[in-house]
């Protein structure tokens, strides 16, 4: 027996206002951040400013693309994309990871000239414009605080911030060492560290959209529990042919064959059915396809 059975209902966030509007604020805060560093960091010949600059350049265009792919997902499914367009939210990830690995590669060769070339910077400045970078980057950390666990671009943008925050924060102490000790080594040395941090962050980041992308099993879910959970329902006796995907970066889905007892009616196939997608739900899966099949049923790959 085929019985596919389609479930719409979502469980969780999907792309609500708020982050859109998290979004376009921390872009133009982390923009005009940008361009501050820029012309000081041009001016006092610090790299450490420059490297910083770099990162939060990367992060703006990292916004920009999630801000985009979020709008994209909000466009309606069409005859040819039947899905709409809430995939993008996974390659805007992946291509956020990518750009800021090609950045690292860029900063970490500059800062490794800059070790054997050190030259003099102001400490003074260093320390003030890194210390207002702490307060726009906190910021920023606090708008996509509420919404962090629930969307991975979202997530993303949270831990983007909030390192660099801690990444400012050492730019301040390094410019108030280079004060009193004219350390000029110490800029670039910091610059080196900002790039270890921005690998780290960027890793995990790039490992979990490139997952997606492939259409792995989400972080966020557990095969293991979904199978468990299926053989819970009174009247399930088997759950196989078991797919599960990222449809968008808030979103998964499920297909699978439900095998259930011989000789139920609708009203009892209806009724397990909708007891177990109310499980799944839970599990973080959204979109939900059952094949149903009697026990005494023969199953074969292409049924």
């Amino acid at each position: 027996m085929q019985d596919h059975n389609h479930s719409h209902h979502s469980h969780g966030h999907t792309y609500p206002i708020r982050p859109n509007r998290a979004f376009i604020i921390g872009i133009v805060m982390n923009l005009g951040y940008v361009i501050m560093e820029v012309i000081y960091g041009l001016i006092n010949h610090s790299l450490a400013l420059l490297t910083d600059a770099g990162h939060n350049l990367g992060d703006v265009a990292g916004l920009g693309l999630s801000l985009l792919a979020f709008r994209l997902a909000k466009v309606k499914a069409t005859d040819v994309y039947t899905y709409g367009y809430k995939k993008t939210t996974i390659l805007a990830a992946l291509f956020n990871s990518m750009i800021l690995m090609i950045g690292v590669g860029i900063l970490g060769y500059e800062s490794i000239i800059r070790i054997q070339h050190p030259e003099p910077v102001q400490g003074g400045i260093i320390a003030w414009v890194a210390a207002f970078g702490i307060v726009i980057n906190g910021t920023s950390a606090l708008l996509f605080f509420r919404d962090k666990d629930h969307e991975l671009n979202t997530k993303g943008a949270y831990l983007h911030m909030l390192t660099d925050a801690a990444v400012s924060l050492s730019v301040v102490i390094s410019g108030i060492i280079i004060i009193y000790t004219h350390w000029y080594i110490l800029d670039a040395i910091v610059g080196i560290l900002v790039i270890l941090v921005i690998l780290r962050g960027t890793w995990s980041l790039l490992i979990d959209s490139f997952r997606l992308s492939l259409d792995a099993v989400p972080a966020n879910v557990d095969i293991n529990k979904v199978m468990i959970e299926a053989q819970k329902v009174a009247g399930v006796k088997g759950f196989h042919h078991i797919h599960i995907w990222a449809m968008s970066t808030s979103e998964n889905a499920l297909t699978a064959h439900l095998v259930v007892e011989n000789n139920l009616n609708n009203q009892q196939l209806t009724s397990i059915k909708n007891e177990l997608k109310h499980q799944l739900q839970h599990l973080n899966i959204q979109h939900i396809t059952l094949e149903t099949e009697f026990q005494d049923e023969d199953c074969n790959p292409v049924c």
